[in-house]
């Protein structure tokens, strides 16, 4: 027999009493998260989103209470009243916050049973798969780290409204059904019923609306927008993501750079850390070089070293011929890592062949006898010792080489520095390092369209200086296009948007639009941009990938209540799922192909 509610209202939560509450009576409201009986007594903890109380139930104290105490499970809702006393000194639980109490019952409700859960209600959840917690996510969400993260992730969005709020910022909603612009990513697609045979799309991003609300004269908008991709998925990436969103007018980098700045402190400031200000700047270019990647993680150094001029007349044929075909001779100093065995190395070698195509992982070793490797005896023992030097090694440490094109050799060797800082044990916990990365190409060259494609999106505008280069070669235009990267994480990115319709309708011809499909496809803020559309710039922030970092999590979903798998699919509510004939009549839809098996 269950009991009601009724008249039944909390006093405490159950991570609330302490010390000072011993002698009141209370009443509990919350989840069985265990039962325990030893001798006469019973011992029972509840649960809510506050913390955990340890409630006595004493045949002596209340017999009809004890007896129903019996039957209790697992994630049972339970009401209790009853009465706080100090634990005695032997039982006194420090790492509980209410470890130094407990209640005894007088009376207890049970307000609803519970099946037993297909897994336990804790935060150590070894050996019980994702697929499993995905599927039953309303019981996976009660579990205490979960429900930390989703607090955290509450309490930056409400830091977020408040900071932008005293810098002015309002507050604006753009469309979810909206209209498809092929440009960037898959679009979600939506059909409409009154319109058969015509699609809606869902938002990528609110790009262009934010952009028409400065043309409104808003002047500053922000929104924490919803946002859908269909995109190949991973971890740190969502089909559907919420992004802090922003736009002012009237602004250059440096006035969005200063204003996120200070916003970033006022988050970090949640999870109790002070961050310093201005961040770094790094330009595209260089952070490619340095760096081997446009997100570098700057907790640790670990910089690629352009060894080219070095080593191109050296007794090495793969490196001299690398260097004489335009290609470079880089390498990274890997710390420490001269204990490293051949068998340790060589998979890192297979490893960079299989995922970037490289040729080959040369290296030297430099310990107590001097320097070893494959390598040495074509360099010879005084260049391979000034190489070290040059990268910043020494002895105990290992130098890797990659020959190839500059990209290549980039792109290969910032992975690995990567990987041989998590190997190494180099990247410091509690530790946040906030970058800018600037002065982006405008455009790149896709072979497959064989055309040339924005790099960020069509609405960015060239550096003053390049603009003429916007008709005589695209691809040497820089971009007023800017990154905040934090650990190695894009978490932002955003430019100063074109605000002229002669510089938008020249950035349409050279990504290959014709005028009729300019107009098509963007007609309407193209008309706008001729009403005296103010200068204006932007930023949106990857709300899930913040939270993330500051939960100090691995994977999105952990920070997102209902996640999807990698391959965009919702365990818990089947979906993407079949629909009746009768709706896709309704719309007018005909499947001409038959549906595939799901993955999941």
């Amino acid at each position: 027999m269950l009991d009601h509610l009724g008249d039944l209202k909390r006093t405490h939560h159950c991570g609330e009493l302490r010390s000072e509450h011993v002698g009141q009576t209370v009443t509990l409201l919350g989840w069985v998260a265990k039962r325990r009986d030893l001798g006469n007594l019973t011992f029972v903890d509840i649960r809510d989103r506050w913390g955990l109380t340890q409630l006595v139930l004493d045949p002596e104290y209340n017999a009809d209470a004890h007896a129903k105490a019996k039957n209790l499970r697992s994630e049972f809702v339970i009401g209790i009243v009853g009465n706080v006393r100090a634990r005695s000194e032997n039982t006194i639980n420090n790492k509980l916050a209410t470890g130094n109490i407990e209640v005894f019952v007088n009376e207890l409700f049970v307000l609803n049973h519970a099946a037993t859960p297909p897994f336990p209600i804790k935060d150590d959840v070894e050996g019980v798969g994702e697929e499993l917690r995905l599927k039953h996510r309303y019981l996976d969400l009660r579990r205490p780290a979960l429900q930390k993260n989703f607090l955290l992730r509450h309490k930056l969005t409400m830091a977020v409204r408040n900071y932008l709020d005293t810098k002015q910022f309002v507050e604006l909603e753009t469309p979810i059904l909206t209209k498809s612009t092929p440009e960037g990513a898959r679009d979600y697609l939506v059909p409409s019923r009154v319109h058969k045979g015509s699609f809606y799309a869902l938002p990528q991003s609110p790009q262009i609306f934010k952009q028409l609300f400065m043309v409104s004269g808003f002047e500053r908008y922000f929104q924490i927008a919803r946002c859908f991709r269909d995109e190949d998925l991973r971890a740190d990436r969502q089909p559907e993501f919420t992004q802090i969103d922003m736009e002012m007018s009237f602004v250059q980098r440096d006035d969005v750079y200063a204003l996120l700045e200070g916003m970033m402190a006022e988050l970090m400031r949640v999870i109790g850390v002070e961050i310093e200000a201005p961040f770094q700047r790094l330009p595209y270019e260089r952070a490619m070089d340095d760096y081997g990647s446009d997100k570098p993680d700057l907790r640790y150094d670990m910089k690629l070293n352009d060894l080219s001029d070095k080593v191109a007349d050296c007794g090495f044929g793969v490196f001299a011929d690398c260097v004489a075909n335009n290609g470079r001779v880089k390498a990274v100093c890997a710390p420490g890592a001269a204990s490293k065995s051949r068998k340790e190395i060589e998979s890192l070698e297979s490893w960079l062949k299989q995922d970037y195509g490289i040729r080959g992982l040369a290296w030297l070793k430099y310990t107590e006898k001097g320097v070893s490797g494959p390598i040495k005896k074509f360099l010879g023992e005084d260049l391979c010792r000034e190489l070290f030097t040059i990268s910043g090694g020494g002895e105990g440490d290992i130098l890797f080489f990659v020959a190839d094109a500059r990209e290549k050799a980039n792109q290969a060797l910032g992975a690995l520095r990567c990987r041989l800082a998590e190997m190494l044990d180099m990247i410091p916990e509690n530790t946040f390092k906030f970058l800018w990365v600037t002065d982006f190409p405008l455009v790149e060259f896709d072979d497959d369209s064989a055309r040339y494609v924005a790099l960020h999106h069509p609405f960015t505008s060239p550096l003053d200086e390049d603009l003429e280069l916007l008709k005589e070669d695209p691809s040497q235009v820089r971009a007023k296009a800017y990154d905040l990267v934090l650990n190695g994480f894009e978490i932002g990115g955003g430019s100063i948007r074109i605000h002229r319709r002669d510089i938008q309708d020249a950035m349409f011809k050279a990504l290959g639009l014709s005028e009729e499909e300019a107009e098509e496809k963007f007609g309407f803020l193209l008309n706008a941009l001729s009403y005296g559309a103010p200068p204006h710039g932007g930023i949106a922030l990857g709300l899930d990938r913040i939270a993330m970092l500051m939960a100090n999590e691995k994977s999105l979903r952990d920070v997102i209540a209902f996640p999807k798998t990698t391959s965009a699919y919702c365990m818990m509510t089947d979906s993407p799922s079949r629909v009746s004939v009768d709706q896709l009549v309704d719309l007018g839809i005909t499947v001409l192909h038959a549906h595939k098996d799901k993955e999941n």
